[in-house]
């Protein structure tokens, strides 16, 4: 039976790449998601007066990232996510208050109002996109922010005595 030369130095190693790989993975996410909120604030349309009792510029002030798998409560965008709480981030527009972004971003066709307004003639919205074209514009460029910071992690590991 043949004996590994220098086995614990590789299993040490091994050890210490998920932690490394977990860190590297967490900070090109943060990056990412930086960018990717930048964009969206950039985009949002701010009205002069503002709009349903909020000052200029609540829509763009509620696009947010949060980190786990819950994002803020009454976000209106934001796609599910699941997974290693650590290791997965939510971008979100809408809060409390500014409960319209969906509509901002996909527009309303004209309709007659229910509810409180019963019997108003809403005249529609045209869509104002803001929230999905940068998710779609920079998600190849998080891609390889992720795995470029994977492959450095394992090769810093690597190179570790």
């Amino acid at each position: 039976m043949s004996r590994m030369r220098n086995r614990e130095r590789l299993l040490k190693k091994m050890a210490a790449l998920p932690a490394a790989v977990r860190s590297a993975i967490r900070q090109a996410l943060a990056e990412s998601a930086d960018e990717i909120v930048a964009m969206q604030k950039r985009l949002a349309p701010v009205s002069k007066n503002g709009n349903h009792g909020n000052p200029p510029g609540a829509l763009r002030d509620s696009i947010t990232q949060t980190w786990g798998a819950r994002g803020p409560a009454y976000a209106t965008l934001g796609a599910g996510a699941s997974g290693d709480p650590d290791l997965t981030v939510r971008i979100t527009a809408g809060n409390t208050r500014v409960r319209y972004a969906h509509l901002v971003e996909f527009g309303a066709k004209p309709h007659t109002a229910g509810g409180r307004f019963k019997g108003a003639q809403h005249p529609g919205a045209p869509a104002q996109p803001f929230f999905y074209p940068p998710y779609r514009a920079l998600r190849r460029r998080a891609k390889s922010r992720i795995n470029r910071a994977v492959r450095k992690a394992a090769r810093e590991v690597a190179a570790k005595s």
